[in-house]
């Protein structure tokens, strides 16, 4: 089956399991697929590229701001505002990327997280602008084209919106983008040997996938109608970075995986024992880091199963053609 197929299907199944949820469902389910679209552009950030930075769930938040502020307080129509607040996720990410991407590893990290810390202490601080610790709220999604976009019809732009995300990052994996990702990840010396530019390579991996962070973060603004810095914590930050790890880094199916699971578990834990449920999440993870350090789509990678992007570096090469002698040859 043709892949364009695969994601004709997946786009049919999940919306119309959006028209069968009651008011609650829906909002857990939701929030899901936006964890899924976060989880598949940090896998690249982290997994795929080597970068190990905890700021990705900030460009959430900027996003998020950004769009409520461009079209509640400053006017502008959505169909404006939203290019704006991408070029805004991108200009910072450029801003950040530029000289974090000369560090690496422990140092990287830091950097990132300062600029994760920096943006909350922003928000806390803004004033009227950000709302201060309250946030915004009491707002909704403008109209677009005279329609109004509300209910289920608003989890399928979602359930869209993850679907290009995963989309557009299996072909960016399966280019000679991705490739070069990972062969910076695996060893940058080997890679800017071989040719490949390695600082544009990092810049350009943070910006694209920062970039993908605030689209979800527009996305989210209008799923309660309510954003506040608390949301855009390092608690949620660092949960993203288990979600990638649990399910497999460097794997796009892996960071569905942990997200679905790492997302749902609170939710299916609490009824059971409590408020002791946070104890078995973090026995789990320790768990799953120990003895599945390749994350959970490590059991199907045991199995046998493997991804395209695998199959095709995995395949032995091909035999070269025998070569028929000419007429003319001795």
């Amino acid at each position: 089956m043709k892949t364009w197929l695969y994601y004709l299907l997946a786009a049919i199944v999940l919306s119309a399991t959006a028209f069968m949820l009651g008011a609650y469902q829906t909002d857990i389910y939701r929030k899901l697929l936006l964890w899924i679209t976060l989880a598949l552009s940090y896998n690249f950030l982290f997994g795929i590229s080597g970068q190990v930075a905890f700021s990705h769930f900030s460009f959430y938040g900027i996003g998020a701001y950004a769009i409520v502020i461009l079209v509640t307080q400053l006017g502008l129509p959505l169909l404006l505002a939203v290019p704006a607040t991408v070029a805004i996720c991108v200009l910072l990410a450029l801003l950040v990327a530029l000289p974090a991407t000369r560090l690496e590893g422990f140092y990287l990290a830091l950097a990132t997280l300062a600029f994760a810390q920096l943006f909350i202490v922003a928000l806390n601080e803004g004033g009227s602008l950000t709302g201060g610790t309250g946030g915004l709220a009491n707002y909704r999604l403008p109209d677009i084209f005279g329609l109004r976009v509300t209910g289920p019809w608003y989890t399928v732009v979602i359930v869209l919106l993850m679907l290009s995300t995963l989309a557009t990052l299996w072909r960016l994996d399966r280019s000679w983008f991705g490739r070069a990702c990972r062969a910076v990840r695996d060893n940058a010396e080997a890679a800017a040997a071989m040719g490949v530019n390695v600082r544009r390579t990092k810049v350009l991996a943070y910006a694209i996938t920062s970039a993908m962070a605030g689209v979800a973060g527009m996305v989210y603004a209008f799923v309660d109608n309510n954003v506040n810095p608390h949301i855009f914590g390092l608690e949620n930050a660092f949960l993203l970075l288990f979600m990638v790890i649990v399910g497999g880094s460097g794997q796009h199916a892996g960071a569905i995986l942990g997200a679905v699971l790492l997302y749902v578990m609170p939710f299916v834990l609490s009824p059971l024992i409590g408020h002791h449920h946070a104890l078995v999440f973090g026995l789990f993870m320790v768990l799953a880091v120990m003895f599945q350090p390749k994350g959970l789509i490590g059991l199907w990678l045991r199995w046998g199963w493997r991804p395209r992007t695998q199959a095709a570096s995995a395949a032995p090469p091909a035999a070269p053609a025998a070569v028929t002698p000419s007429k003319g040859a001795a």
